[in-house]
Parts: structure tokens; sequence; C-alpha cells
């Protein structure tokens, strides 16, 4: 069952039914945790696909978890960007282009309207305008919710690996600085050293049990 809730779902993995991503909702659906109103992006025509699937009756959207409104895309104000790349990790379908210090660009083809890059902007630089007039699945294809979860199951993967580099390349600095102490510290006193050192060998075994080393 919940294999064909998260079917039925956008794609949008925007987060505002309360979950963490579309297939999060769909199994607390499936397991009654979660009711069948909570999806803006899919709209009254989402609750009623879901309301057919689960027996249940149609009811409206909740409010609590936002409008059914016109599908918008990001837009990045060029002349206020930054490039902090803060939004880059943010965006659910890496939809944003850019680099540390460079003005970041959104793919218009890519961004699903989640507006979780607004919250990530530290100089509020982005913006979202609507593309349709349309609501809910009238705006949004089944090919574009299917090349929405694709993209974001990729985007899973990269954040996965970006941060087991980068927790290696932390892990690798702390050794070299275990390896030679007396030359990365100020410190002298023998005793001052053994601390800072226990320090670094704790930091360095809560590094290794988060990868599974």
């Amino acid at each position: 069952m919940a294999d064909r809730l998260h079917q039925a779902l956008p794609q949008t993995q925007c987060t505002r039914c309360g979950y963490p991503d579309c297939r999060a909702y769909a199994e607390a659906m499936a397991a009654g945790e979660a009711p069948i109103n909570q999806c803006p992006p899919g709209g009254q025509e989402g609750i009623e696909r879901l309301a057919a699937l689960t027996g249940q009756a149609v009811q409206p959207l909740n409010p609590v978890h936002g409008q059914e409104g016109a599908r918008g895309v990001a837009v990045i104000d060029e002349a206020w960007c930054i490039g902090c790349t803060l939004c880059l990790p943010a965006c659910p379908t890496d939809a944003i282009l850019g680099r540390h210090k460079r003005m970041h660009t959104v793919i218009e083809t890519h961004c699903t309207g989640c507006e979780l890059c607004l919250p990530a902007c530290p100089v509020d630089c982005i913006r979202m305008e609507p593309v349709t007039q349309a609501t809910g699945w009238a705006a949004w294809s089944a090919a574009q919710a299917d090349q929405s979860l694709a993209r974001y199951e990729t985007h899973k993967v990269r954040l996965v690996k970006t941060q087991a580099r980068q927790a290696q390349r932390l892990e690798d600095k702390a050794r070299a600085k275990l390896a030679d102490l007396p030359a990365h510290t100020e410190l002298s006193d023998p005793e001052e050293l053994e601390k800072k050192r226990a320090v670094i060998e704790a930091a360095l075994a809560r590094a290794r049990a988060r990868r599974g080393a």
C-alpha cells in the first residue's frame, strides 16, 4: 500500500505534509498514522486519488499544511546572490547550479516549487514566481513527478557521498595532527598535551562510529 500511495503523490519533496519527503508521508498514511489531506502540491485531486486508494472519504485539504495554489519556480536575484552555496543541498532535485562565491541559477525544468531554498538563503535573494494558472495535478504531470523522484533519489545519494568525503577529510586532518601533536599546538606542558590528545582521539572515535568504521 505504501508504494501505491507514494506513486500517487506529486514527488515535489516539499515537506509541507509534515514529513521529510513523499515516501515518508506515504508510509505514514499506509500505517494509519497520517490523514490523506496533507499535500498542498497534490491539491484536491491528489486527495481524491489517495481516497480512492485507501477507501477513505474525500476531505478538504488541511489548511495547516498550506493552500492549493499555482505552481511556482524559484528565481535567484543575481544582483544579491553572494554564492554561499547554502541553497544547493536544500534543493531536493539539485535544480540549483552554482559554486562557492559564484552566482547561482535555477534550472526551471528541474524545480518542483518546493520552496525549501527560500529559508536556506541568508540574503533572501530567492523568490518564487508562478509558472501556471492551474493548481494541483492540473499543473503537474506524471512525467514531471517521475523526473522529480529520480532526481531526488540521485540527490540523496550525492549528499551521502559528500558528507562521507567531508567526514573523511576531517578525520585525516585530525590523524595528521595527532601524529605530531607538539608541532600543531602551542601547548608545551606534557599533561596539557595529553589532554589535547585525548580530546582529538575521542573525536576520531565518534567520527569512526558515525561512518560505521
